[in-house]
């Protein structure tokens, strides 16, 4: 064999995935939105569920890109797990129509039609209005330049003719009235592991699909060890999923089990019935499982086994179809299972500093990496209300009234400024990481619609981040007063202040209101009247405490600490605003 025949087979399988990947992102960008209002409410049941997996993973030719938008979703609280298991069911059915349009490809002499494909998709490309379009274009044309390629060196590299070829595939082939029942399912495990190895190694299920045609339809691998090695990539492409969702969280963990649980189960039970099932899908199509090279003519045993790719795409489908059936009725059962095996981490949630919702194994598109950087942005602006809590806290405990109480409360004091200092620290990293995440996804082909989104969270997060320096500024003064042991506040300025916190606390929850919730519901106007009531509050007290300052009824370094807490609240109020109006998309403040 030429070593040109083989880096013309390497580069035509290269070509595909590339091809691939390229149609599926298209696809994804002109419709990112709709697909996931569709995955949100199409879900209602498990056989809604299932039929929107299928429709949307049909749709974008990416069983993952689904499976990422319904993990998000789970995370979000949108849907349950056992509704996602639902949609990963559907999602392995949707993805059986790449076998089919493959073996089409294989089967005919299609590959004019990609020059005017790529003709059409360069001059739309260069067409902002439907840049989109282009590059699906362009990824179809290079789909099926890559596909026509393959069928053509499948013939050249002549398999069916090569002895050495079919000694070694002969080898491994089952005959009924000599071998053992072993030697069969030996066979069948050999291939089936083989086809999870390849599909591990090159990353691409298509890939090995398209391997498995070409060695099937030259007459050269036997359908039942093909079929083994397309169980195998079943397997191999769950393996990838689970390995990505190493790094993420419980819920994505266990959604990518489920999905390697559904796959294993149908292999197991598909191997009991395995030569009947698969000689049922053949009379199907009508390929004669008894033909062999030596009973027939060459050219009408050629003909025979160029059927094989439409009995790889029917079983295939059949298979996932089947299998689905049966285990739609279990997914509670298997709900259950996953919870079982993977249980969360006993890690305090607000002590653990990692991104709960942003994991690297699972970016796939802009449009699900904002998806993705929305969540976590929405869980960072939660935790920043739940730092300024504690602040309130630290104050509360810095105003024992006897000695003998303050005592007793100094390690709880200590402990949780700690704690607000390990907030602090934590702001910091949350605002780095999302930001590089963000600008990681910036390098992506975006829309315009994205571009603007993410410049909006990248203020968003920098303003996030002001408000844990406000409350740490707050816990700095708190701790700075307390341990100076200087005179208590009145009575009447901790009214004051008390009033100024809950003012506060009442403008963060009307932001984490908007950050959990859909902005064309949002009332702007209350975050904007809290604000101003603030400001007026501000300049009240401020007035007040220079007449108390004149009237001695506290000292000078007392009322500074006052105010510089007043004041920081102030400025916590304007952080806000500031982040309201990013995600709102409005004028900024001034």
């Amino acid at each position: 064999m030429s070593i040109w025949i083989i880096f013309k087979l390497l580069g035509s399988l290269a070509l595909l995935m590339f091809g691939m990947k390229a149609m599926s992102e298209a696809l994804q960008k002109m419709a990112g939105p709709q697909l996931r209002h569709v995955l949100g409410a199409m879900t209602t049941n498990r056989f809604t569920g299932m039929l929107t997996g299928t429709l949307v993973t049909a749709s974008v030719q990416s069983s993952t890109a689904t499976t990422v938008m319904t993990v998000s979703f789970v995370n979000a609280g949108l849907l349950t797990l056992a509704q996602a298991i639902s949609v990963i069911m559907g999602a392995n059915i949707g993805t059986t129509l790449t076998a089919w349009i493959m073996s089409a490809g294989m089967s005919f002499n299609i590959g004019n039609l990609a020059f005017p494909a790529f003709f059409i998709g360069i001059i739309l490309i260069y067409q902002k209005k439907y840049r989109y379009i282009g590059d699906f274009l362009f990824g179809l044309a290079f789909l099926i330049f890559s596909l026509a390629t393959l069928r053509v060196t499948g013939t050249e590299m002549r398999l069916g003719e090569n002895p050495a070829v079919l000694d070694f595939f002969a080898s491994f082939s089952y005959n009924p009235a000599v071998d053992s029942i072993l030697k069969l399912y030996g066979t069948t495990f050999l291939f089936l592991l083989l086809g999870g190895i390849l599909t591990f190694c090159v990353q691409s299920s298509a890939a090995v699909m398209a391997i498995t045609m070409i060695l099937c339809s030259s007459g050269a691998l036997p359908i039942y060890q093909g079929i083994a090695l397309v169980m195998g990539e079943n397997i191999g492409t769950t393996v990838t999923s689970n390995l990505a969702a190493l790094s993420a969280n419980t819920q994505a963990r266990r959604a990518a089990l489920a999905h390697m649980f559904f796959n294993v189960f149908g292999v197991i039970w598909i191997l009991f019935i395995f030569r009947p099932f698969i000689d049922m899908v053949c009379g199907w199509v009508g390929y004669d499982v008894t033909m062999t090279k030596d009973s027939t003519s060459s050219n009408a045993f050629m003909a025979n086994a160029a059927k094989l790719t439409f009995v790889l795409a029917g079983f295939h489908t059949t298979f996932n179809v089947v299998n689905t059936m049966i285990l739609i009725w279990f997914i509670p059962q298997i709900e259950r299972f996953v919870c079982w095996v993977i249980k969360p981490k006993k890690v305090d949630e607000e002590e653990d500093f990692r991104l709960h919702f942003i994991t690297a194994g699972f970016m796939k598109t802009p449009e699900l990496s904002v998806l993705e950087a929305q969540k976590e942005i929405s869980s960072f602006s939660e935790r920043m209300q739940r730092m300024f809590g504690m602040v309130v806290e630290l104050l509360n405990l810095s105003s024992s009234a006897t000695a003998k109480e303050a005592k007793a409360q100094a390690g709880d004091f200590n402990k949780l400024y700690t704690r607000i200092e390990k907030y602090e620290s934590i702001s910091d990293n949350m605002e780095l990481e999302i930001a590089k995440y963000l600008d990681s996804v910036s390098d992506a082909h975006l829309s315009d619609d994205t571009k603007a989104k993410i410049r909006a969270m990248l203020r968003e997060i920098s303003e996030l981040e002001s408000i844990g320096d406000a409350c740490y500024n707050m816990a700095r003064t708190i701790n700075r007063k307390y341990n100076a042991k200087q005179d208590h506040f009145t009575e009447r300025q901790y009214d004051h202040i008390h009033q100024m916190m809950g003012l506060t606390d009442q403008s963060l929850t009307e932001m984490n209101r908007l950050m959990v919730g859909r902005k064309e519901t949002f009332d702007v106007n209350r975050t904007f009247n809290i604000e101003h009531e603030i400001n007026n509050y501000r300049n009240q007290l401020k007035a007040q405490n220079i007449v108390d300052i004149n009237n001695h009824e506290y000292t000078y370094a007392v009322g500074t600490i006052y105010m510089d807490l007043i004041n920081e609240c102030e400025k916590l109020g304007d952080y806000v605003v500031n982040v309201v109006e990013a995600r709102m998309g409005v004028r900024q403040h001034g």
